[in-house]
């Protein structure tokens, strides 16, 4: 119909120009140009030949394409994206998209049709795939709700048919729409529960004009609350790691994205060298701090207690006593739900710090007297200290999902360590939003729990994982159980059974009461522990740390040994206090 009345509009031009040209020439007395019964001729017989042939190409142009191999495609969506998709999908050159279906999750449209296309149920989508040779199914909307888009990838792979997601309208609708930013689902899409979209305009005034310290800046975590803060206008956003290559990159991409050259400071250092620190204070002063420089892989520390200790209990005690020093307002210490009920070093360790932060909220900086007696300081305590929990971050440097994806990729076979083994999951984008939002909130010495939803069997990610890949799991990759890891357990915990949960004002975050025991030994305990781990003393820093953690019992390690002696290490380590 578009075809026909451009070309019919346009003859009419002309014709209603001739007619007015003869009514003209009848009122000066002279003869018509042409006459009147003529031009109505034209304009009937041009209009249909004009518009007849217009479409006798179109037909033998689509006769000529349906005679190449078309690829049958189904929409989730037939709103007015989904309509648009269908327009734009039979256009990209190189794939011959043809929509033969529609599937909707609002039944009131179901039974209709978009451009002669039905619309079924997504809940068909089952008896839809094999019936009409389904090939790729494009989801024309990203906000769709995660359980029904779980239910229909799985309906999908079980077909062996290819999953797309298409970018925002405004994505590609000025640029057309290419092949080549059609992209596959990504595992990430698909967490066991919707994602958490947080745009607080509290969380942007609190931050707005203040001095904000990140630590780990160059790190998973330390990186995406760089790039979201850096949105919000900070007075000054002071980026340390000692990672020199991971500040150059955060660096580049931050000026290149944000016009923030005067705020931006960059400071290469290690949280544990007190005197870099401190430098960094007196040049900064900042008023936030977010401390996430850590050491977070469980193997690795499990070799390493000491190194684990420094890092993460030095490390948080250097930042905390001179976030009290130099009064700043807020500091949040970003923990890990391995820190409950911990089976390895690396748990272990940000527990303490957890009880370090809780003692500096309720005590204040402890203070040096001599090498042996330590005191705590009685100054009212005026910066919050805030605790954070959550889980793994999905995609984060070193997480399941990179490795999973390069062993696909090489051919596998994808290595899991344990059938049975689960974890928590959340986006980067979704615990940086979280840990901003605590921030504010936060009235000093809680620890606040993140929702994490259901957890996630590692076994059912990587299949999951290679059938997005086009590949079946022990068929065409296998997947191997390599064993629990040093200090790794099944199943990870937000809460251990001496803790209570309190509701906040948002309903993802939770405060966890958690009991501290006496906060003036919990202070003699860490120095002594510090030491221990400066003079390299790895078993002595294990007992030390099971001391202070009755709860921390070794999985799979080789400091298992010292969970059936550590009571009777305790009641000696007590008489020569």
């Amino acid at each position: 119909m578009h075809e026909i009345l451009r070309a019919t509009a346009a003859v009419f031009c002309s014709f209603f120009a001739m007619i007015a040209l003869n009514i003209v020439l009848s009122f000066s007395k002279a003869d018509e140009f042409i006459p009147n019964s003529v031009l109505f001729v034209y304009f009937f017989c041009a209009a249909f030949m004009i518009s007849g042939y217009r479409i006798l190409v179109k037909m033998l142009y689509n006769a000529d394409t349906a005679e190449t191999e078309t690829v049958p495609v189904i929409i989730y969506g037939a709103g007015k994206k989904g309509s648009l998709l269908q327009k734009t999908i039979g256009k990209i050159s190189d794939t011959p998209y043809k929509v033969v279906a529609f599937i909707e999750d609002d039944e009131t449209l179901v039974g209709k049709t978009v451009n002669n296309v039905r619309i079924y149920s997504y809940r068909q989508l089952g008896m839809l795939l094999k019936p009409l040779r389904i090939k790729v199914l494009f989801f024309s909307s990203s906000d769709t709700d995660v359980f029904i888009k779980n239910d229909i990838v799985d309906k999908c792979l079980l077909h062996h048919v290819k999953v797309m997601s298409v970018p925002s309208l405004d994505g590609w609708m000025q640029n057309h729409l290419r092949s080549n930013i059609l992209k596959e689902v990504k595992i990430e899409e698909l967490l066991g529960r919707p994602a958490i979209r947080l745009y607080n305009p509290a969380v942007v005034s609190f931050l707005c004009n203040k001095r904000i310290l990140i630590t780990g800046a160059a790190g998973s975590i330390g990186s995406e609350l760089a790039r979201q803060i850096a949105e919000m206008n900070p007075a000054t956003l002071i980026l340390c790691d000692q990672t020199e290559t991971g500040l150059h990159d955060l660096e580049y991409e931050l000026q290149k994205k944000n016009n923030l050259s005067e705020q931006l400071k960059f400071y290469l250092g290690d949280v544990k060298d007190f005197q870099a620190m401190e430098n960094m204070f007196q040049l900064f002063r900042p008023e936030v701090v977010f401390h996430a420089a850590a050491y977070k892989h469980v193997p690795i520390m499990e070799k390493h207690p000491s190194e684990a200790v420094r890092n993460n209990v030095l490390g948080t005690k250097v930042l905390a006593d001179l976030s009290k020093k130099y009064f700043v307002d807020r500091f949040l210490f970003i923990s890990t739900d391995k820190a409950i009920n911990p089976t390895n070093i690396m748990g272990a360790s940000k527990r303490i710090a957890e009880m370090y932060c809780h003692t500096m909220q309720e005590n204040g900086q402890i203070v040096e007297d001599d090498p042996v007696v330590y005191r705590l300081s009685s100054a009212e305590p005026k910066t919050k200290f805030i605790t954070t929990r959550f889980g793994n971050v999905l995609a984060s440097n070193g997480s399941v999902i990179p490795r999973f994806r390069e062993q696909i990729e090489n051919g596998g076979p994808v290595t899991v360590t344990h059938p049975d083994i689960i974890r928590y999951f959340m986006t980067i984008q979704e615990a940086c939003s979280l840990v901003l939002e605590a921030v504010t909130m936060g009235k000093g010495g809680e620890v606040l729990l993140f929702d994490m939803g259901e957890p996630v069997r590692i076994l059912d990610l990587a299949r999951k994982m290679i059938m997005l890949a086009g590949y079946e799991p022990g068929k065409d990759i296998a997947i191997t159980f390599a064993g629990l890891r040093p200090g790794e357990k099944l199943y990870e915990e937000l809460l251990n059974k001496e803790e209570e949960v309190m509701q906040t004002h948002h309903k993802k975050i939770l405060i966890a009461k958690t009991p501290h025991g006496n906060t003036k030994q919990v202070a003699v305990d860490i120095i002594k522990l510090i030491q221990l781990a400066n003079e390299c003393r790895d078993e002595e820093v294990v007992k030390q740390m099971k001391l202070m953690l009755p709860e921390y019992i070794s999985n799979n390690s080789v400091y298992e040994l010292f969970d059936s002696s550590y009571n009777d290490v305790d009641d000696s380590s007590v008489a020569q206090m």
